[in-house]
């Protein structure tokens, strides 16, 4: 009958609890809503468009060229990584072969001024985010090599007419179904020329292009300036560096005020408000009745200056990994110890850098300098090695105590902890070259009958404070 009781209870069926985690920072809220408003989902290469990196480029060169300081850390980066340019080291069985080589790669590196070509570049990373070379002909070199190494700036690798291209040129640039990149498109003029012609441009091969830049996310081709989390505040520096001198230059601009402690009319001499007294030198004057001669206090530059100096330069310099010390050109707030610590840090980033350099960069160019050589009689013998087995040598860092690194250094040696390749290595050196050139040295010296004075070494604890 109906309704009808159920002899027993249905079985519930229980569901574990559903876990609801959140991220913060992937909340949206009324206080953090203006902080986001710019994040986007753009890809690497829309989010570096055409019109954006060529207004970086602009504002990064500004600074540059009116900021003291972004001027001194882009060439002090640009010296560190370069150097006096590097040296190569050919690494094949016939030693005589490899000083040949090294000799003519060394002359034709110096007749074509391949290490300011590479401190200019290195510069340009910086600046444009990005450096392009064309390695092409020159039949002006004196020597069996013609290469040269053509700097060619960012602004010109562009598509004329983007818009009627194929989809896989990316302003510039060519790229094949996986994204490499086969052909450039680089103006004959800059853009910026008043002789500049959109439709003048010239394809590249990409065997004969050098394009160095730090690709920061997948899928990047064009770069963006390195120091461009610091524009806004190297602007925010030279501001503040103007208002402190404007507010300091209007306080020293009076040289003395009138006042008057007496009441609004009271009993003092009538003086025109903001009327303007000359006073000469070392002369006694009289005051008006019920006036005082006094100064206006200079509250600039304020104790804080100095401090927001070094907070903005040291946020600043972050970005290129380097230490305030050396950002600033002054390590008057070091210690021994704290100096040689973040130097440490940033010699780090100086030799993945010059890592980069060689594989993008010297590699490319010696294996067109190879093409080029084994073209002539002298280097015949170059065409049955294939690839060159070398390595590449830069200029080594100073040590601020000599006599403990040398220390360090022979107990390194006598504890075989390390080889004279390495050793010579740090200091940017061939080690085969040292040694050869050491062996003449001695055997002159005994010729002559000098004897070498040595010296014991002894373990000394780095305590500095």
């Amino acid at each position: 009958m109906w309704p009808f009781k159920p002899k027993s209870k249905p079985a519930r069926i229980s569901f574990p609890p559903a876990l609801r985690a959140k991220y913060d920072a992937a909340q949206t809220t009324r206080e953090n809503l203006r902080h986001w408003a710019m994040a986007d989902g753009l890809s690497a290469d829309a989010a570096a468009s055409s019109d954006v990196r060529k207004t970086l480029r602009q504002r990064a060169r500004y600074e540059v060229s009116n900021n003291s300081y972004a001027k001194g850390i882009i060439l002090t980066l640009a010296n560190d990584c370069v150097g006096t340019g590097p040296r190569l080291q050919v690494l094949t069985g016939d030693d005589a072969l490899n000083r040949k080589i090294e000799a003519a790669f060394s002359q034709w590196a110096h007749r074509i001024g391949l290490p300011a070509k590479l401190r200019t570049m290195r510069m340009a990373k910086s600046t444009d985010g990005e450096t392009f070379a064309i390695l092409a002909g020159n039949g002006v070199i004196d020597g069996p090599v013609k290469l040269d190494v053509y700097l060619v700036e960012a602004d010109r690798v562009t598509t004329p007419h983007l818009e009627r291209m194929d989809e896989n040129i990316l302003d510039g640039i060519e790229l094949d179904s996986f994204g490499n990149p086969v052909r450039y498109y680089i103006l004959r003029c800059h853009p910026g020329d008043l002789r500049a012609r959109p439709d003048d441009y010239d394809r590249f091969g990409a065997e004969a292009v050098i394009h160095w830049f730090r690709a920061d996310r997948p899928g990047q081709h064009r770069g963006v300036p390195e120091i461009t989390p610091a524009l806004p505040l190297f602007a925010q520096l030279r501001r503040y560096t103007l208002a402190v001198l404007g507010a300091a230059e209007t306080a020293a601009d009076f040289a003395a005020v009138l006042f008057t402690d007496a009441p609004a009319n009271g009993e003092a001499a009538s003086v025109e408000p903001m009327d303007v007294v000359e006073l000469e030198k070392r002369m006694a004057t009289v005051l008006p009745d019920g006036w005082k001669l006094g100064q206006i206090k200079a509250e600039q530059p304020a104790t804080a200056y100095g401090e927001f100096k070094r907070e903005i330069l040291n946020e600043i310099a972050r970005c290129l990994n380097l230490p305030y010390n050396i950002a600033a050109c002054n390590s008057s707030g070091y210690n021994y110890a704290s100096g040689r610590l973040d130097h440490q840090t940033y010699y780090k980033s100086i030799r993945v850098e010059q890592a980069d350099l060689a594989s993008v960069v010297l590699d490319k160019i010696l294996a067109a300098w190879m093409d080029e050589a084994m073209l002539s009689t002298e280097f015949a013998a170059l065409r049955t090695i294939g690839c060159l087995p070398h390595q590449w040598f830069f200029d080594g860092t100073e040590h601020v105590d000599p006599a403990k690194e040398a220390n360090a250094q022979a107990i390194r040696l006598q504890s075989n902890t390390t080889t004279l390749a390495a050793e010579y290595a740090r200091q940017g050196k061939d080690w085969e070259s040292e040694l050869r050139q050491r062996a003449k040295e001695k055997k002159l010296m005994t010729q002559l009958g000098l004897v070498e004075e040595t010296t014991p070494l002894t373990v000394e604890d780095d305590d500095e404070d």
